[in-house]
């Protein structure tokens, strides 16, 4: 299928990250699959694979075959050992919250991925604002585990509520201290949301005091612009690129058609960038 917005919107969130790449090209299993054109689109988003002279990886993969799933995870512990990612699975577990919701029949369910220790059952879990005691394990097949190590998704069940995507999550001692640091992020929480309308963090008031008093380093601003349609997107950008200065530079970080989604949010977040729509 090309260059989908959804990928465009992956590879801006790698970049201002700041990790690395490793390019799957699905569906290679269709009689008119074409993965060099889509190599090749990938050169206008600054992504260039080792089979045209770049440093990123690239792998034909096939979701309805299983072909090049077993080249996709060679890559991607290649790039692991590169980069000398360890973990130490002697250790109470952490890691970060992916997704949540609330099921009818299971209750408040939270997807996490294990960075560091061992998560299991019946450890006392602190995930954002939220605790419990972990009830179950289930993995991607919807198998129960006894027990998920580092780098592992799962989905954790018995937490008193469902946490926000992006929360920490770490295993506690006991329900007393769970209870101490939920209240305490629970009110942390709340002066952060009354504060929000006066004092964001990436607003254009504190960008350009920043400006005045020389405590920016860098001269550029990320920017994210949101709109109705591509080519509004593409003229608030160009105009963003025609107004920039040798002082101040605005540089687009995203821009795409639709409304200010929770992945822009998260983006401009961890960016500090304002939002344009």
């Amino acid at each position: 299928d090309s260059v989908m917005p959804q990928t465009i919107e992956s590879i801006n969130h790698a970049k201002a990250a700041g990790v690395p790449i490793i390019v799957a090209v699905n569906k290679s299993d269709l009689p008119d699959a074409n993965a060099d054109k889509v190599l090749t689109d990938l050169l206008q988003h600054d992504v260039q694979v080792e089979s045209m002279g770049g440093s990123t990886q690239a792998v034909k993969v096939s979701a309805l075959t299983g072909a090049g799933l077993d080249e996709l995870t060679d890559a991607i512990t290649l790039q692991a050992e590169l980069l000398e990612l360890k973990a130490n699975p002697a250790r109470p577990a952490d890691g970060t919250v992916i997704e949540s919701q609330l099921d009818k029949g299971r209750g408040p369910v939270a997807t996490v991925l294990v960075k560091r220790g061992t998560l299991k059952r019946g450890d006392i879990v602190v995930a954002g604002a939220q605790w419990g005691k972990v009830r179950a394990l289930v993995d991607e097949r919807g198998q129960q585990l006894k027990d998920a190590g580092p780098s592992l998704p799962v989905e954790v069940l018995g937490l008193d509520g469902a946490p926000d995507p992006g929360d920490q999550f770490v295993v506690v001692d006991t329900e007393a201290r769970a209870r101490e640091v939920t209240e305490y992020r629970v009110r942390q929480k709340r002066q952060v949301s009354g504060k929000a309308g006066a004092a964001a963090r990436a607003s254009l008031d504190q960008l350009l005091s920043k400006l005045k008093d020389g405590s920016v380093e860098t001269s550029e601003l990320p920017v994210v612009v949101k709109g109705d349609v591509q080519g509004s997107v593409e003229a608030i950008s160009q105009s963003l690129d025609k107004i920039s200065t040798d002082e101040v530079r605005a540089r687009v970080i995203h821009g795409a058609v639709g409304g200010i989604s929770e992945s822009d949010v998260l983006l401009a977040q961890s960016s500090e960038a304002p939002i344009f729509a």
